[in-house]
């Protein structure tokens, strides 16, 4: 199973710092701002990132929530920063989130059961398999009937067939009119994966190979980089 943790206080010392999503903001349905992304969880294996989690600043009664990348998306119109389709009112049905959860792979694949469960079953409804609403918003209903692809946003239907990332790879395409999750989001996620070693060496829960391996492998990333 893999083992998932959490980026929490650690900080790109490069150009990368442009590129960090943490701290945009997130807007939901009718364009109100619900909290700004505080932190990352990822997969140690291959540092791919599995939720942002976003601190809503208080009126969450749990003040954060996690998100999946593949349910964000640009903002349509706030540079920077990400949208997704749901309301305050939606994300108050998800299962309360616990960042200790994530130290436990037991605990955490409860966790994601039950919160996946809130998104097909609950007020967020989504078809199983599937990272699209079923009930589209009021900006997103077809202007004639029957037609399925004019129920989704613009940016909706882009990210159908923009985004390309190479299943097994660490690197990410971006194709010159992709607009999917966005440049920023992917650009900070692979450095993550290029910097995976060094953040995750303190972990006793994975092994990540002596530090030789990981002196390498950073050299080898910080090369594919320049």
């Amino acid at each position: 199973m893999a083992h998932y943790g959490r980026l929490k206080e650690y900080r790109f010392s490069d150009a990368a710092t442009a590129d960090d999503i943490r701290g945009s903001k997130v807007y939901g349905s009718g364009g109100e701002k619900i909290g700004k992304i505080d932190d990352v969880i990822f997969d140690h294996a291959n540092g791919n990132i599995s939720y942002a989690v976003v601190d809503t600043g208080g009126w969450l009664s749990t003040r954060k929530f996690i998100v999946a990348p593949d349910r964000l998306r640009p903002s349509a119109k706030h540079e920077d920063d990400f949208e997704i389709s749901a309301t305050k009112q939606q994300i108050e049905s998800f299962p309360p989130y616990n960042e200790s959860d994530v130290e436990s792979e037991d605990k955490w694949k409860n966790y994601e059961k039950r919160y996946k469960a809130a998104w097909q079953e609950g007020p967020v409804q989504h078809r199983k398999g599937s990272d699209r609403d079923i009930t589209p918003t009021a900006s997103e209903m077809p202007a004639e009937p029957g037609s399925i692809g004019s129920q989704l946003s613009e940016e909706e239907n882009a990210a159908l067939t923009s985004r390309i990332i190479p299943a097994g790879s660490d690197d990410v395409t971006i194709s010159n009119s992709a607009m999917g999750i966005g440049a920023r989001w992917l650009n900070f996620e692979n450095r993550l994966r290029q910097r995976r070693r060094d953040i995750v060496s303190g972990c006793t829960s994975c092994t990540v190979g002596p530090a030789s391996d990981r002196a390498a492998e950073s050299a080898e990333q910080e090369r594919k980089a320049i």
